[in-house]
């Protein structure tokens, strides 16, 4: 089983036809018999690869005609003859042994997801039985048991080491013809937002990857994994070059969990983030474009004890420093509730530190509505109209609803909505129009903040 995703939409998919896939020949440094052969790097791993045989039931849609007593006259249908309820289905994919001594097996999530049993086939055709020892679908990872007798392990290498250009090899059972070997290099690295899965930070490659491999293994030329194959981009469900594996830095946090609880436990700041734009970074003070901007911090959240604001501008998380908002969200996730982060923020273009206890945030609750005007006296707002909000409980004043954006104009430019509200004009709380012009009285650039469900946002209004 091999999930496919399109230019256009990303969904699961499997399909017969495999494209073929061009990658350069690496440079052997390896020999069988005086010929340059990577067959001696091959034997180590192969027999930690694994193939995995999944059944499952799934309900069987009726249809209400043969429900009908004059239909199952007219065709006499037998009276004690019923519909099937369920069927049984059958899949395939793969899996790497991670720890032979406990018989780990960690494979795709959606490669064992619903199954009533699964089977693991080794290399010298053993078929064990496999538990399922737990599952994380926001990462599509799981991990299975099987008897640990006369295992052989891949061992694991470090993902974030590797580079674009680097040889890597794909091992798994594409359209369940057995074991296969195909060879690339890394396309590119923390590829993230492709919406196939909630936490994503995917290492991208041209070695062969088809429907089958999900949950296969991505070695470096040293016979190490440093990445679990899951997804390939291709429009009829073969392989077109590109293909993404979870890096397996990545992946042993996951394991940890659902070794120790059964599950992930994610924590969570309760901050609302966004990528640093250049206009943002500007309006911020940040002097770097690497980083991710708090737009809103939840009541009663670890981030709001912690002492984050809105306008900071993450820049580092326990000592490894933040890409974007995808990169924290994803190394936020694998903290678990109660865990420790020490928080490198921009604010006001000063650094500093915080510390936080990572938990699960609150969310506030809804308001109502109330008066409408317009903005005068400030030419980036021309064309937007504002709605008055009375304050919520706990607040100490009421909230700014946009109610309309002029297309065309600055505002709608930079991204202001119908439905957001607004919270800030340059980094000062607004809760009446007249704190908004106020606000807006210097510089010929608006830095906004606004609320958009339950996210916040920021935008940079320019003339």
């Amino acid at each position: 089983m091999m999930r496919a995703t399109g230019a256009a939409l990303l969904a699961a998919c499997l399909s017969l036809t495999a494209l073929p896939a061009l990658s350069a020949s690496p440079p052997f440094a390896m020999e069988r018999d005086g010929v340059p052969s990577m067959a001696p790097l091959v034997r180590g791993i192969t027999d930690g690869v694994v193939n995995i045989a999944t059944k499952s039931t799934q309900a069987v849609q009726q249809n209400p005609l043969l429900e009908d007593p004059t239909f199952r006259r007219f065709f006499n249908i037998p009276p004690g003859a019923q519909q099937p309820r369920e069927r049984t289905v059958q899949s395939a994919g793969s899996g790497v042994i991670v720890d032979a001594a406990k018989g780990y097996v960690m494979t795709n999530h959606h490669v064992v997801d619903k199954a009533n049993e699964i089977v693991v086939t080794l290399k010298d055709q053993r078929q064990l039985k496999a538990k399922l020892v737990g599952s994380d679908p926001d990462s599509d990872l799981a991990i299975l048991q099987v008897p640990a007798e006369k295992l052989i392990g891949v061992p694991l290498g470090d993902s974030d080491k590797m580079e674009v250009g680097d040889f890597v090899l794909a091992i798994g059972n594409p359209f369940g013809l057995g074991q296969t070997v195909t060879s690339g290099i890394v396309s590119a690295t923390q590829r993230r937002g492709l919406g196939i899965e909630a936490y994503e930070d995917f290492i991208q490659t041209d070695a062969s990857i088809n429907p089958g491999n999900s949950g296969g293994a991505l070695v470096n030329l040293k016979g190490e994994l440093i990445g679990i194959n899951t997804a390939i981009l291709g429009p009829n469900g073969g392989n077109i070059g590109i293909g993404f594996a979870i890096p397996i830095n990545m992946a042993k946090s996951v394991m940890n969990q659902i070794v120790e609880f059964g599950e992930v436990r994610r924590g969570q700041l309760g901050v609302s983030i966004q990528n640093l734009t250049p206009e943002l970074s500007e309006a911020l003070g940040a002097k770097t474009t690497q980083g991710a901007v708090i737009g809103r911090v939840a009541p009663g959240s670890a981030a709001e004890d912690a002492g984050l604001e809105q306008g900071d501008v993450i820049v580092g998380l326990n000592g490894t420093p933040i890409q974007d908002s995808s990169d924290l969200r994803n190394r936020v996730g694998l903290i678990q509730p109660g865990g420790k982060a020490e928080i490198k923020i921009i604010r006001k273009g000063q650094e500093r530190m915080v510390s936080a206890t990572v938990g699960k945030p609150s969310d506030p609750g809804k308001t109502a509505a109330a008066p409408a005007a317009g903005v005068k006296d400030v030419p980036l707002l021309a064309g937007v109209q504002l709605e008055v909000q009375p304050a919520r409980r706990g607040e100490n004043g009421g909230r700014i609803l946009v109610t309309k954006v002029e297309a065309d104009s600055p505002a709608w430019q930079a991204g202001l909505r119908p439905g957001d509200t607004l919270l800030s004009v340059n980094q000062q709380r607004v809760s009446t129009i007249e704190d908004v012009t106020k606000a807006s009285a210097k510089g010929g650039k608006l830095l906004v903040q606004v609320a958009r469900g339950e996210q916040g946002v920021f935008f940079a209004v320019i003339g």
